[in-house]
């Protein structure tokens, strides 16, 4: 089979497509014939050891201290089951899924746990579709729902809005009932205002006024101090990437009392990903795709995550594509970029 790998740290020139031995799936494991994946901020931090704020030593501890501890990325595929495992229950061969598999999703064939976030792709959605959903969605929906409870009516400011996750915090934060304030790039308000967003502002020349009861920062571009004096008296900054000194800051948070700073590491778990096809499909949460490469442009489909300025989610088309594969997701009116055109 073809697949990416990722043999050191490094660029995004370090990626390579190869052949691979295909796969076999052991007892309680399904092997997915991988039709879409989704390149993500965390495939992009795992292959350069970008890690944040002073997290380096402790990210190398986990994701391999020399060289990334899997050798095929890649976790958010869309594909469909050829081959059960000894014990599979629930799953048929030939059941079009969806999976978040932790490693080895940027290649033609991958293994998942049955028991494992792993769902069944809801009939109308494309491949490419359910491959846009897990990152962003699966962390909106925890950061909004269990970390933040937002609830109806809130004043809710959501920076980087257009992008992986923030374009599902809209929806998500909009569906609870909250008053949304989008902050993303230039050219993303019809976007955004489709996503159901109440005010977008463009981060090169607006600011936010008035007070929020939830700020959820999703690219690191605001800091605690200068989001208290945005936030109601007993409002709570959420940021999605954190270093040493938003600890340091949570213990000062917690000392003066005022507005509230929480910290959260996101899972990914089977309720939780089931939960986002029923959004789908009650209409409050829509697949956004913002770019989409052949498994052969791995390196330039890196380059453009690491911008950090894509709108909605970049798709991996694996093997051929297939007819309908957007369906049920919307498409974000941004061009592939080509390596010469990414900073």
């Amino acid at each position: 089979m073809k697949a990416v790998t990722a043999r050191r740290y490094g660029p995004a020139e370090t990626l390579r497509v190869e052949d691979l031995p295909r796969p076999v799936p052991g007892p309680g494991e399904v092997l997915i014939r991988v039709h879409a994946a989704s390149v993500t901020t965390a495939d992009w931090r795992l292959r350069a050891a970008a890690f944040p704020g002073g997290l380096a030593l402790i990210g190398r501890l986990v994701a391999g201290l020399w060289k990334p501890r899997h050798l095929v990325p890649g976790s958010d595929v869309a594909g469909e089951i050829v081959a059960l495992g000894a014990g599979v229950q629930g799953f048929a061969v030939g059941q079009r899924v969806l999976a978040v598999l932790g490693h080895g999703g940027h290649a033609d064939y991958a293994l998942a746990k049955a028991r494992g976030a792993l769902v069944p792709i809801p009939e109308g959605m494309g491949y490419d579709a359910a491959a846009a959903l897990p990152f962003g969605g699966l962390t909106a929906l925890e950061f909004l729902c269990e970390v933040a409870r937002v609830q109806p009516g809130q004043r809710v400011l959501i920076l980087g809005a257009s992008g992986g996750v923030g374009a599902y915090a809209v929806q998500i934060a909009a569906a609870l009932g909250s008053e949304v304030t989008a902050v993303a790039g230039p050219g993303r308000r019809d976007l955004l205002m489709r996503l159901g967003a109440a005010e977008v502002l463009d981060y090169t020349c607006d600011r936010p006024g008035g007070r929020f009861d939830l700020i959820f920062d999703t690219v690191g571009a605001l800091d605690w101090p200068r989001s208290r004096r945005l936030l109601a008296p007993q409002g709570l900054f959420l940021p999605l990437n954190f270093g040493l000194r938003e600890l340091w800051h949570l213990l000062r948070a917690k000392l003066t009392g005022g507005p509230r700073l929480r910290l959260h590491v996101s899972g990914d778990s089977r309720a939780a990903l089931e939960a986002l096809p029923e959004m789908w499909r009650a209409g409050q949460l829509t697949p956004v795709i913002g770019a989409r490469f052949s498994l052969a442009q791995i390196v330039q489909a890196h380059q453009l995550v690491e911008t950090r300025h894509r709108a909605g989610a970049v798709i991996l088309q694996v093997g051929e594509e297939s007819p309908g594969s957007a369906s049920g997701a919307m498409l974000a009116e941004t061009p592939a970029r080509l390596p010469d055109q990414v900073a």
